[in-house]
Order: structure tokens, then C-alpha cells, then sequence
């Protein structure tokens, strides 16, 4: 048995290993022999790896991260930051209402926009108000001083010419929101550089022209030297220095808007429940008297209802694809402008109704006294 184990296995190494032996080299060895027989085949590339670059983007990241921290404590030396703006700090200024009152809050107050500790001011949920008493006369004088003597109307010429044009550069768009706080900060970096800034008006804040310039004005100090229909240039004056900048502390985020008392009432003042429903259906059934687009121009949307109430007692306003809350800060515009009662919000649809002769008669006198008293109307 182990002779015939023997004479297998060396017949199997004849079989299977006397082929192999005829090749004087094996099948791929000819595919990467080398020329150079101290260069063995399949020898490792080495990755040569640059130190130099390592090095250097890790000492620029060190330097920049330093610089940082230097910054950082630099600011936090700085705070609180004091403002010397002779008005109470809002989000919004020619889009809120003093006189009334939020009767909750979506946010508790203690949580100030400007952020933790960065402002001398306390933050009420709504305003930020000025603590120290301010000097109106001597806020007036400044002003007057800074803007100099009248333009002269080649001087106005020049500047509407150079900046009222579309592709203007020094252009800031104001939307829903308004004349905003940061806002203000946006005007003088571009006083900087220019001496006039176009402002784009856009969305419901146009159905009231005259408190977007009053507020422009009034807040920035400068002069609207132009005006056509929802296009604005804002004036620095002829002694703005671009080295006093007033402080403007800036708002981190937009505060959330508090809770306001309800617009639309369930009974009409002056209305039974009956006589409101009848209202409500009159002028969901009427054609509209107008469509109002969204981030659109609303400036004519004020006499345009003024003139139908003479005729209509309801009027209703389509406002598709405009959205709830515009709408509701359509209808609040008109009730204060107008004036008007708004009875329904449905469907993006504003019912407003004129209300009783007696009131409309009292309210058209307020609005002609009002206008005729106003300097901007001339």
C-alpha cells in the first residue's frame, strides 16, 4: 500500500507540474517585467505627502481662529451697546401702532431681539423705549444742521436723475414688513458712499405713502427729495458726515408679533347680528371692486374705495394668492384710512362696509382736516 501511494503521487506531480516547468517564465510575469532587475513588479507607489501645505493651512487656521477670539472680547468689551436715537427701538415703525395695546405674547418679553446683554435698553416685547428724557428742540436743530440749505431744483434734477432709474445701485426694497430697524443701518452704509438712496416700496405698506416718508425722515434724518408712486429717494444732506454715523444696534432676529385684540367682530357696531349676516352675504355675492396682487402696489386701492363707498354700502376687495395675514393688514390699513368697518375675511375675499351715515360723515370731515393740516398733501 505504500509503494502504490508513492508511484500516485509522483505520477500526479508528473501530470500537473511538468507543463508549468516547460515555460521558461510564468504567464504573467511578462506583462510587468521590468528592464531593471533590482526594480522588483508590483512595488508600492510612495504618496509623497507635502508638509510644507500642512503646515501652513494650520498655522493660517490658528491665526484666524486668534483673530476671532480677538474679536470676540473686543465686543464683549463694547457691550452694552448705547444708542444715542432720540426713539424707542421697534421691529417695525411705520407698521405698528402705539395706541394699542398686545393683550398676550407668542414669546415671553425677557427674550430681547437685540440679544442677551448687547443693549442698554430693556426690551418690553414690543419696544425697546428710550429711558433717558430727549431734548426735541435740540433734536431738531442737529437735524437742520445736518441737512443744510434747500436744494435748488437743478441740484434735485441732477440727483433724480442719477438715481431713480431701475438699475440703480444704491437701492434698498422695502416690503411687508415696512420701515424696519435694520433698516436704518442699510440707509447709512449707503449715505456712505452716495448722496441719495433709492428705496423700492412694495406690498401693503404702500396703501399709506405719506407714514413710510414721515417714518424714512423721521427715523433716518435724511429728506425725500423725490416721490413717485411707490419709488423714493431719500436724501443725506449737504453737512452729513459719513464719520458720525449715530450707533444703530442691530436686530439678531425678527421678534414674533405679539397678540393683538380681534379685528373682526361677530356683531358689526352699530349692526344687529341679523344685519351683519345680511352684510356679510351682500358682499360675498357682489362683484369685486378691485384685484390686489401679492408684494404689489396699492397706492390708489385707498381713493378707489373711498369713491365706491358713495355709491355702495359693501365693498368687496379680492385678494387671491395674497395670503391670510396680508389681508388682515389690508383691511386694517383701510379701517384706519378709509375709514371703513371690515366684516369678513374669507376665501382670501375682504368685506369691508362703510358704515353708518352719521359715522361716515364724522369720519370723512377727520380725514379733510387731517389732510389739509398735513405738509406732505401740498
Amino acid at each position: 500500500m505504500l509503494k502504490l501511494h508513492s508511484w500516485r503521487r509522483s505520477v500526479q506531480q508528473t501530470l500537473f507540474l511538468s507543463p508549468l516547468s516547460s515555460f521558461s517564465h510564468p504567464p504573467f510575469q511578462s506583462l510587468f517585467s521590468s528592464s531593471d532587475l533590482h526594480d522588483p513588479p508590483f512595488s508600492p507607489v510612495t504618496k509623497t505627502l507635502d508638509l510644507n501645505n500642512d503646515k501652513e493651512k494650520t498655522r493660517k487656521r490658528k491665526k484666524k481662529k486668534k483673530v476671532s477670539e480677538d474679536l470676540k472680547k473686543k465686543d464683549e468689551k463694547l457691550l452694552p451697546i448705547k444708542s444715542d436715537l432720540p426713539f424707542d427701538f421697534r421691529y417695525s415703525y411705520s407698521e405698528t401702532n402705539r395706541e394699542i395695546k398686545p393683550i398676550g405674547f407668542r414669546e415671553p418679553p425677557r427674550f430681547s431681539p437685540f440679544g442677551p446683554g448687547r443693549l442698554d435698553r430693556k426690551w418690553t416685547g414690543t419696544s425697546a423705549p428710550v429711558e433717558e428724557t430727549v431734548d426735541l428742540v435740540r433734536v431738531k436743530e442737529e437735524r437742520e444742521l445736518v441737512l443744510g440749505e434747500p436744494l435748488s431744483e437743478d441740484e434735485v434734477a441732477e440727483l433724480v436723475e442719477r438715481y431713480r432709474h431701475s438699475d440703480c445701485s444704491r437701492q434698498i426694497n422695502l416690503g411687508k414688513g415696512g420701515v424696519t430697524h435694520n433698516m436704518l443701518d442699510d440707509i447709512h452704509n449707503h449715505w456712505k458712499r452716495a448722496e441719495a438712496v433709492r428705496i423700492k416700496c412694495m406690498g401693503v405698506p404702500t396703501l399709506d405713502m405719506d407714514n413710510i416718508c414721515f417714518h424714512l425722515e423721521d427715523k433716518s434724518g435724511g429728506k425725500v427729495i423725490y416721490r413717485k408712486l411707490n419709488i423714493l429717494l431719500l436724501y443725506r444732506g449737504r453737512n452729513y458726515d459719513p464719520k458720525k454715523i449715530p450707533v444703530i444696534p442691530l436686530m439678531l432676529w425678527k421678534p414674533i408679533a405679539p397678540i393683538y385684540p380681534r379685528l373682526v367682530k361677530n356683531v358689526a357696531d352699530g349692526l344687529t347680528f341679523e344685519e351683519t349676516k345680511e352684510m356679510r352675504n351682500r358682499g360675498l355675492n357682489s362683484t369685486p371692486l378691485m384685484k390686489l396682487t401679492r408684494n404689489g402696489v396699492y397706492v390708489n386701492v385707498v381713493e378707489r374705495v373711498r369713491e365706491a363707498f358713495k355709491t355702495e354700502e359693501v365693498v368687496k376687495l379680492d385678494c387671491s394668492h395674497v395670503g391670510l395675514s396680508d389681508c388682515k393688514r389690508i383691511g386694517v390699513k383701510l379701517r384706519d384710512l378709509v375709514p371703513c368697518v371690515p366684516i369678513l375675511f374669507k376665501d382670501e375675499q375682504i368685506i369691508i362696509w362703510r358704515g353708518k351715515k352719521d359715522q361716515v360723515g364724522e369720519s370723512m370731515l377727520q380725514v379733510d382736516s387731517t389732510s389739509s393740516s398735513d405738509p406732505a398733501s401740498d
